[in-house]
């Protein structure tokens, strides 16, 4: 891969000090060199793997917020609906403590698909999507950036599939036996042979669309608005890309991917965690809009904002975790702030 600069725009503008207002105001990206694949990979699959020690339990409770109350599916239809810390309750003492991490070797097998990819893809993007403003500087629009996030996470998102539908069905196993249900899944090989077994390869990408639609609306919030506020803040504020700034950008970013990405989250599950017919079809959904329409239906306009609270409280320390993580990283390696 060619190292070359992602921008001519002075070191001032990245580094520490305080530079002059006219200087941020150039700041449309940081002037790191483009990141050697194997280091931006494993920087962004690290720094994933670190926030999901703390925020894993927050994606179960949300997992579970999904699924309750589905009338679609008469073992769920008849779960009282709880709100985040009845959640968390319901499974400690139904379940045992330890099971509010249940799921998160197949969270691990899934961010060291998903995220590694979705960084290199979106490093690779925003570089070929740069244009230049009437100055002749570097500057990349919050169109070209959008599209950048979502085409990035849409793509990994289709190729780790497998790795998220193994992570959905590992979460809800201990629910399942709670309710007197047949042990499905134990551990992510063996996940991954049952999907194979029952539903051939297309069973190990059921629920494709919605969680690629999803995805890509994750990275549109979680990279493309962290990207772009970030230098928004570097020239409102008049401050150089530090903690500060990289703080607030992930803030923001939490945020604005809560927001865009819950119902399509709630879909995903619902169709993800659906038993499959001897055909290889979904039991209770068609597919992503019979999903929708059955939710809205039965269950009301709100239903597709089920778990956001837990989502909320998740996705935001998760971002702020995983992006502090990853600065840090770089700048331990020598490299500029992203």
């Amino acid at each position: 891969m060619n190292d070359k600069p992602r921008s001519i725009l002075p070191q001032e503008c990245v580094s520490n000090k305080k530079a002059p207002k006219s200087d941020y105001r150039l700041s449309y990206l940081s002037t790191n060199e483009r990141t050697p694949f194997v280091e931006l990979y494993l920087t962004s699959v690290v720094s994933a793997w670190i926030p999901e020690l703390v925020c894993f339990p927050l994606d179960l409770m949300k997992t579970r917020m999904h699924i309750q109350g589905e009338k679609a599916n008469k073992a769920y239809a008849t779960m009282k609906h709880t709100g985040t810390l009845r959640t968390a309750l319901n499974i400690i003492r139904n379940e045992g403590l330890f099971h509010l991490y249940g799921g998160l070797s197949a969270m691990f097998f899934r961010h060291s698909m998903f995220t590694g990819m979705k960084m290199y893809f979106y490093d690779t993007l925003r570089d070929a999507l740069i244009i230049k403003d009437r100055d002749g500087k570097p500057k990349l629009t919050f169109l070209r950036s959008a599209f950048a996030g979502m085409f990035s996470g849409g793509l990994a998102n289709f190729i780790s599939s497998p790795a998220d539908l193994v992570k959905v069905q590992m979460q809800m196993e201990s629910s399942r036996r709670s309710l007197g249900q047949e042990p499905r899944v134990k551990n992510v090989v063996q996940a991954l042979r049952y999907f194979y077994t029952t539903g051939g390869i297309r069973g190990l990408w059921k629920g494709t669309v919605p969680n690629a639609l999803r995805a890509s609306l994750v990275t549109l919030g979680d990279i493309s608005v962290y990207d772009l506020s970030k230098r928004k803040m570097m020239v409102l504020l008049d401050m150089p890309d530090d903690r500060r700034i990289q703080f607030m950008g992930a803030m923001i970013a939490g945020f604005a991917c809560a927001v865009l990405s819950t119902p399509m989250d709630v879909v995903k599950s619902r169709i993800m965690n659906q038993p499959v017919a001897p055909s290889g079809k979904g039991v209770h959904y068609s597919g992503t809009i019979d999903c929708f329409k059955k939710l809205v239906q039965k269950e009301g306009v709100f239903a597709m904002y089920k778990g956001f609270f837990p989502y909320w409280l998740r996705i935001g320390p998760w971002t702020l975790i995983f992006w502090t993580t990853f600065e840090q990283i770089r700048r331990w390696r020598g490299d500029e702030a992203y």
